[in-house]
């Protein structure tokens, strides 16, 4: 049977031709901190399981990214049922070959229920729940996604079996057990944004990011320096917002498997260095009608009395999708901004929002609303800035989507007046709530009862999450710091 080229087109009967020089497979799915966890396996088994799935030990949702289970036991993994298995459901479409490994075929999966049913806390499953949502209307989300990330030039490390040095990620590891962060070195030095220079100095790492977004099916459509000592910016190519969220994910695999085998390390945290810009993951999205592939946040005719300005060429729905993201910012910022390090970054003076703020090609801004005059009508969408590289991207767009949704459904209007240009997020123009300013706070916020992430997400999800959050906060409670 001859396999088609779009892996979405993929069925159970291609498998045994696509694999026919293979003799294993990678598979892996997304925790909720966003890193993908996985194995090998042989491709025996995996045609096996292919169909029905396979037992995934729940832990990876009972423990942090460190695999300390939390302080607090939670509903899936936990002593009482003991570490229980959920089950993994490959998804075929997910398809690609893994460049930096031998071509090696990878598949992701999606964490179900042992009994079938979608699992709560599965980051996969919470995009998909909202996407089902829209797709009852008619309606497709677009996404795109832009993450900026620090690089390090790894230390070179003794390995144990030869007497040659070694520069990878795992001696940044070791070094940074030893060592003060500050004395790792940056890829570069000084800031120059959008240098055309710096990337020849290392520029086989560089390319070979590239090319291996490429071959790994998770596309870069700008990829440029950024302003900061060794940052970097990739601009992801956008698509259906589902393989949107897989490919930011598998991106982030990318680079860092990439870059560590030529020494680099990469940092995704929001904010690696005081006194220096933090690390966005800016989202785009809009909705599209599912027939026609129409652009629905577009306005057919440009409005003549519109409530604000900025909002003449945003379709109703548009303004209603707008104004949900806006009333419910401020209960998912736990998902916007998941760690103690996020709120570094959200702090004023620093090209990162601080408050439920939006404006026509505002930058400074929560939301940046781009349309005509500055995008054709096709290009009409959202991004939503607040968001940090840090961040699990299936969470964040699940949550834009959620709240957007809501929006539609309940027919809001937009609360605030757009921020004007030259107007500062936080000044006295701006009529916005200011958002949490830490990780306790945001979570407070967003656990308790009533709030607008129960609402769209459901409790067992809020209270997985959250709990999550709060074991992040007792660690940083108990830790003695440098300061």
């Amino acid at each position: 049977m001859p396999v088609p080229d779009d892996p979405a087109h993929l069925t159970l009967d291609h498998l045994p031709a696509l694999l026919h020089h293979d003799v294993s497979v990678k598979v892996g799915g997304v925790d909720i901190d966003g890193i993908i966890r996985g194995k090998l396996m042989s491709k025996k088994k995996f045609l096996s399981i292919a169909k029905s799935g396979f037992g995934f030990c729940s832990v990876i949702f009972g423990w942090d990214m460190h695999d300390q289970t939390y302080f607090k036991e939670l509903k899936i993994s936990n002593k009482e049922n003991g570490y229980r298995d959920i089950v993994a459901h490959v998804d075929l479409t997910s398809f690609r070959r893994i460049p930096w490994e031998k071509d090696i075929p990878f598949f992701l999966c999606s964490f179900r229920e042992p009994e079938g049913e979608s699992l709560s806390a599965c980051p996969r499953s919470l995009l998909e729940r909202q996407c089902e949502k829209i797709d009852a209307k008619g309606y497709g989300a677009m996404a795109g996604a832009e993450y900026e990330f620090f690089t390090f030039r790894a230390p070179e490390a003794a390995t144990t079996s030869s007497h040659d040095a070694s520069r990878n990620s795992s001696a940044t590891a070791t070094f940074l057990q030893r060592n003060p962060v500050n004395d790792l070195p940056s890829l570069e030095q000084g800031m120059f944004g959008y240098s055309l220079t710096r990337p020849s100095h290392n520029q086989d790492w560089y390319y070979s990011i590239y090319n291996n977004c490429i071959k790994f099916r998770c596309d870069i459509e700008g990829w440029h320096t950024e302003s900061g000592p060794g940052v970097y910016e990739a601009a992801l190519e956008y698509g259906e917002i589902r393989g949107m969220a897989d490919r930011a994910a598998l991106f982030k695999l990318c680079v860092k498997n990439t870059s560590s085998r030529y020494g680099i390390t990469p940092c995704f945290m929001a904010k690696p260095r005081e006194g220096l810009p933090g690390n966005s993951g800016h989202v785009h999205v809009s909705l599209t009608n599912k027939e026609t592939g129409a652009n629905l946040f577009a306005r057919e005719k440009v409005d003549t009395n519109p409530p604000f300005e900025d909002v003449r060429h945003l379709s109703d729905l548009g303004r209603m999708f707008l104004a949900g993201i806006l009333d419910g910012l401020p209960d998912v910022m736990p998902i916007v901004a998941p760690t103690i390090n996020s709120y570094k970054r959200l702090v004023e003076n620093f090209w990162a929002p601080v408050t439920v703020s939006w404006g026509l090609e505002h930058r400074a801004a929560s939301i940046r609303l781009i349309a005509p005059p500055t995008a054709p009508p096709k290009g009409t969408r959202f991004e939503v800035r607040v968001a940090g590289a840090d961040t699990n991207p299936h969470l964040v767009m699940a949550a834009i989507l959620a709240l957007g949704y809501r929006g539609i459904e309940k027919k809001m209007s937009i609360s605030i007046p757009p921020l004007g240009k030259g107007q500062d997020v936080g000044g006295n123009a701006d009529r916005g709530q200011r958002l949490a300013k830490n990780l306790k706070e945001a979570t407070e916020r967003m656990k308790k009862k009533g709030s607008v992430a129960r609402e769209v997400f459901g409790d067992d999800f809020v209270d997985h999450f959250c709990g999550t959050r709060e074991h992040e906060i007792r660690l940083w409670d108990e830790a003695v710091t440098d300061w």
